[in-house]
């Protein structure tokens, strides 16, 4: 069987609610962010086959916290996980920039003082060589924008693609290969609610 990787998001924080960029910043999870957390480790333990895996982790305590909450089992802290880092636009919504900046996406315009898309590309590349090299399917806990990053390089396509893919807060999406060619196998699947 080909290797799956399981890429989650961290769990809701106060600035995923209002839409600020949070690369740096530590934020922790809301009381919501919380229950989503554990909600996501549910829906792992549901795709997931019961088998070895190697689950890395973001070192923000956004996503350490959701891995602990989602029950996952001898994390490692994986610092090229961080989150896209945004430089002067730390903090500030798009709308907030696109006040001097008019239409701009963190897709298609550059973040002064923070990394470009062609430091993003080489950090997911190496991060997802790491990941080839695991002889275990992997999870992997972290941010959104360097998430739909890692799925845009998984499928061999430029960091600019990664608007075409979600990963909602606590969203779960799932890769592997189609007889050796990689693929979606699931996408940001929310995390379960009893009820």
């Amino acid at each position: 069987m080909e290797q799956r990787v399981y890429i989650l998001r961290h769990g809701t924080t106060e600035w995923s609610l209002t839409g600020q960029h949070t690369s740096r910043t530590d934020i922790p999870l809301t009381v919501e962010g919380e229950l989503r957390a554990r909600q996501a480790g549910q829906t792992l333990t549901a795709l997931r086959p019961a088998s070895p895996v190697t689950v890395l982790c973001s070192p923000r305590k956004r996503a350490q916290r959701t891995a602990d909450l989602a029950g996952l089992a001898d994390v490692m802290t994986e610092p090229l996980l961080v989150e896209w880092d945004y430089g002067d636009y730390e903090g500030l919504t798009t709308d907030q920039i696109r006040e001097t900046v008019p239409d701009w996406t963190v897709w298609s315009h550059p973040c002064p003082g923070g990394e470009t898309a062609s430091n993003i590309a080489t950090r997911a590349d190496d991060l997802l060589a790491r990941v080839r090299g695991a002889d275990t399917d992997v999870v992997l806990v972290g941010h959104g924008h360097f998430s739909r990053c890692l799925i845009a390089r998984w499928l061999n396509l430029p960091i600019a693609s990664g608007v075409h893919f979600a990963l909602d807060a606590a969203g779960i999406t799932v890769l592997g290969h189609d007889r050796g060619v990689p693929q979606i196998q699931r996408s940001n699947i929310p995390a379960w609610q009893q009820g």
